[in-house]
């Protein structure tokens, strides 16, 4: 989802339209940031931010330092310093909101350690990234029938060559610590580079792999989500969702972080509703809650003896039978609340309904009436010959 003048090559090199990050698709890169400060000058005598954000493979960022000068946009392909030899990468925010960016991840501007940017990227830099890139499928493949013959309990999710094509960094989920030396010798013979193993969560895979969710849109964390925070079975509770294993789960095995996107909502609103472990005591017997509407603010509750039938009332209504309680009296019953609810419901309906209101068509003149006055202005006429014909 990009425009045409900055989508990518065949290689998967951004081409950039130089549009100093003012793009209107807004989805050039994964996890991109708007340059909402391109068009602004700095005031006089201020110089200009010397850190620039590097975008490398699946949403990967990195700051480097502009030591050289180098005049550099959005969408340029860079030439920065890796341990050891260099990377290749794509400039994805330039400016005084690198700033931003650095105090969000806690990166401090005045580290020592921060790498530095060698030069722009030359056609041998970006030939020699690209072929690294096309192997990456390929070694990935083998790097799985290798783990598969050494009995390992882990999975290898993705591989990235670094810019130089000297050093790939494999990356692989595992329930089990694993004791992965062997692998890393065999890996380093057969492909003849240098091997960096890293483990990743399982939602940290699903945000580097990508895919569409059940919604049918791009998974959140592969698009803008950048912190993932814990999940847990009490928000599908509090939303009155059915605890299913199959729907609440995405794509990682894990519970979607979309449960947690309108918790405050329904939280507050249930501020106001009972606890469902109360029993209302009525003159009757004990009443257990059944279940709850939070939209229309109606909780169910049936007869401990009966719990077939089931009886509505409002929040207002359960409120108050639970002070009665409090105050160790019995409420009569069940029935007197909903025979209120129902009798406030028709009384409502009958000063809502309006005379006319419910037809849409009211205004139109209906057809059959021309029919009628044609038939009778027919009858009349041959009534009236009839008549002459007699005379």
């Amino acid at each position: 989802m990009s425009c045409t003048s900055c989508s990518s090559s065949i290689n998967g090199l951004p081409l950039g339209c130089k549009n100093n990050g003012a793009c209107a698709s807004g989805s050039c890169d994964k996890m991109n940031v708007f340059d909402w400060l391109s068009n602004m000058s700095l005031p006089n005598g201020q110089k200009p931010f010397n850190i620039v954000e590097v975008r490398f493979k699946n949403g990967r960022k990195g700051f480097y330092r502009n030591t050289k000068g180098l005049t550099i946009s959005i969408g340029d392909v860079v030439s920065v310093e890796s341990s050891p030899g260099h990377d290749v990468g794509v400039v994805s925010l330039t400016g005084e909101l690198v700033k931003v960016q650095m105090k969000k991840k806690r990166v401090s501007p005045s580290k020592e350690d921060i790498n530095q940017i060698y030069r722009k990227a030359t056609e041998k830099d970006i030939e020699i990234w690209t072929n690294a890139r096309n192997k990456e499928v390929e070694v990935q493949r083998k790097s799985r029938l290798i783990i598969t013959r050494l009995g390992l309990k882990m999975k290898l999710s993705d591989v990235e060559f670094q810019g130089d094509g000297n050093k790939a960094t494999f990356y692989y989920t595992a329930d089990e610590r694993v004791d992965f030396r062997q692998l890393i010798r065999e890996l380093a013979g057969t492909f003849s580079l240098r091997v960096e193993m890293k483990q990743v969560g399982l939602r940290q895979e699903a945000s580097r792999l990508g895919g569409i969710g059940s919604c049918g849109r791009e998974l959140c964390c592969s698009t803008w989500l950048t912190d993932f925070r814990s999940v847990s079975t009490s928000a599908a509770r509090y939303q009155q969702l059915s605890l299913n294993p199959q729907k609440l789960a995405g794509q990682c095995g894990k519970l979607k972080c979309c449960l947690n996107y309108e918790l405050d909502s329904y939280m507050d609103a249930l501020k106001n509703f009972p606890k469902t472990n109360v029993w209302l005591q009525t003159e009757k017997g004990p009443a257990v809650f059944q279940k709850m509407d939070i939209f229309q603010g109606w909780l169910w509750y049936a007869y401990k003896e009966n719990p077939v039938t089931w009886h509505k009332l409002t929040v207002a209504q359960t409120n108050q039978i639970i002070e009665l309680n409090k105050n160790k009296t019995k409420a009569t019953s069940l029935e007197e609340y909903t025979l209120e609810l129902e009798f406030e419901a028709t009384e409502t309906s009958k000063f809502t309904d309006v005379v006319g209101q419910d037809s849409l068509t009211r205004f139109d003149k209906p057809k059959f009436r021309r029919k009628k006055k044609r038939k009778n202005r027919n009858f009349r006429n041959n009534k009236k010959n009839l008549q002459k014909k007699k005379n």
